[in-house]
């Protein structure tokens, strides 16, 4: 008879409206304007090296793996062991996994319950309307309680869509975790590799500057300078020096982070030098139809979820404004000795059904599903708002990389003619035919275009890892979960089995 009920129960409609996914937008470019399918060039620097978009390919599950560096590939591999925020995210998807089956089984099934009590106690006479003492004697009984809610109007199932819809929201926030550890560690990589490389130049060119103001000061012996010459000059010896300094300063916040990133502390993280000139830049950038970013996305995905979930409890907040129905029964016996209580006669039970139209609770049910709905709404907007967010940034990342190999072909360019020039003015100041005012006004062109031609070069690496983060990092294609978990919990914590 209870397999008919249920059975009947669950086929049921629920009450509240049935979800139904949100469209993708309708569009099919990224950007305002058309996008150059090649990229342009800067032959002979890291950083400058074909790159052209290739619509509608896939997206790599290591994507980090095309930048062809096995000491990032070993790093990123550290992070996703270690870093305590992934598996922060993965102990979340756990919780509400278990979420989900706690209300399967509290919703779908009836709670069966034994129980079993002694009693010893005295009871008046009088009680009983007669008029001698009082007895005093043992009650023993044992008892198998079942109570079973029935899920007439779907309040249970939509219960249970909501908590499986938060555990989807959970699963994509995990998978949003997981990118966006991988795309931080592929460009704090970078950034270290860069500061590394200004640092370098600053180094090269401090060295410049220095032996120029060791000529500068032996010409102002020798009457051929001025004191303003060498102060001017000491002077930007001393600026490339502050320069030096930040660029330590900011290299080793860059390996701190990096430290971090793989869960550990900056003094014992053993974190690898990177290069510039060692790492590869990706040619091949696969540009995803817009129709499928809404899918990749995980926080778009997340989006979505939570507002399946916020749809389902629309659902759970009208049932409860509807009659509550419940069946509750019970087997046992009752004796007044232990031995006599699985006698023939010492059997009991019973058997009854209710129903509970809720009449007036001050508004509570009413307030309560208008703000459901509302969160419903909010839920809508907050969607609309990812999706608006996930676009801008394919469209930044997009128009990124099209300048940034444009800004790098003229940064080199620049880089190169700085060079040359300031060659040419100190060749010519050693010999006295240009003044030194021309030295001091080249030299800070070089230095300042070779900064930029090194920041340039940063740049394509790190909008091209900009990319694939925008299109959603390739998840879809990895094997295996997004994180391991290590069984850190206390040895007192552990569950012990049981049938709850």
């Amino acid at each position: 008879m209870l397999p008919l009920i249920c059975a009947l129960a669950l086929s049921a409609c629920a009450v509240g409206p049935d979800f139904k996914q949100p469209e993708a937008p309708n569009t099919s470019s990224y950007t305002e304007t058309p996008l150059a399918k090649k990229l342009a060039t800067a032959p002979g620097v890291p950083g400058g090296t074909d790159q052209e978009f290739v619509e509608g390919a896939d997206i790599g599950a290591q994507w980090w793996g095309l930048y062809k560096s096995p000491e990032l590939d070993a790093l990123i591999k550290r992070a996703l062991e270690q870093n305590p925020n992934l598996g922060a995210a993965d102990a979340a998807l756990r919780a509400a996994q278990e979420n989900v089956n706690a209300q399967i089984g509290g919703q779908y099934f009836p709670a069966i319950g034994v129980g079993a009590n002694a009693i010893r106690q005295k009871q008046p006479s009088a009680v009983y309307g007669m008029n001698y003492g009082s007895d005093t004697y043992n009650l023993y009984n044992a008892t198998v309680n079942v109570t079973y809610k029935l899920d007439v109007f779907g309040g249970a199932r939509r219960a249970v869509e909501g908590a499986r819809a938060q555990a989807e929201v959970a699963q994509f926030q995990l998978e949003g975790a997981y990118l966006s550890l991988t795309a931080n560690v592929v460009t704090s990589a970078v950034k270290e590799a860069a500061l590394r490389a200004q640092m370098q130049a600053t180094e090269e060119i401090l060295k410049a500057q220095t032996n120029l103001a060791e000529v500068t000061e032996k010409q102002l012996i020798i009457g051929t300078v001025s004191r303003v010459d060498v102060t001017s000059q000491r002077t930007l010896v001393s600026n490339s020096q502050v320069d030096l300094f930040n660029y330590e300063r900011n290299l080793a916040f860059a390996r701190n982070q990096l430290a971090v990133l793989v869960g550990e502390i900056p003094s014992n993280a053993n974190i690898a030098k990177f290069d510039l000139a060692n790492l590869h830049l990706p040619e091949k950038l696969p540009l995803s139809v817009p129709s499928s970013l809404v899918r990749q996305r995980p926080d778009v995905r997340a989006a979505e979820a939570q507002l399946k979930a916020q749809n389902a409890f629309v659902g759970v907040a009208t049932a409860n404004l509807l009659p509550q129905f419940n069946i509750t029964g019970s087997i046992g016996a009752a004796a007044l000795t232990s031995s006599g209580l699985f006698g023939p006669n010492s059997a009991l039970w019973s058997l009854g059904g209710g129903i509970l139209q809720p009449l007036f609770q001050g508004g509570a049910l009413l307030a309560q599903r208008r703000g459901a709905i509302a969160n419903y709404e909010l839920a809508a907007f907050q969607y609309q708002a990812t999706v608006l967010n996930a676009f801008q940034e394919v469209a930044n990342a997009l128009r990124a990389l099209e300048t940034g190999a444009q800004a790098l072909k003229a940064a080199s360019d620049a880089e190169r003619y700085a060079y040359e020039t300031l060659d040419l003015v100190q060749q010519q100041y050693k010999l006295g035919t240009a003044s030194y005012l021309a030295v001091l006004y080249y030299q800070n062109q070089y230095q300042q275009a070779k900064v930029k031609s090194v920041a340039a070069q940063a740049t394509r690496f790190s909008d091209t890892a900009a990319l694939f983060a925008a299109l959603g990092g390739g998840w879809w294609n990895r094997e295996g979960p997004a994180f391991k978990p290590k069984d850190i919990a206390n040895k007192d914590q552990n569950e012990t089995s049981g049938t709850n």
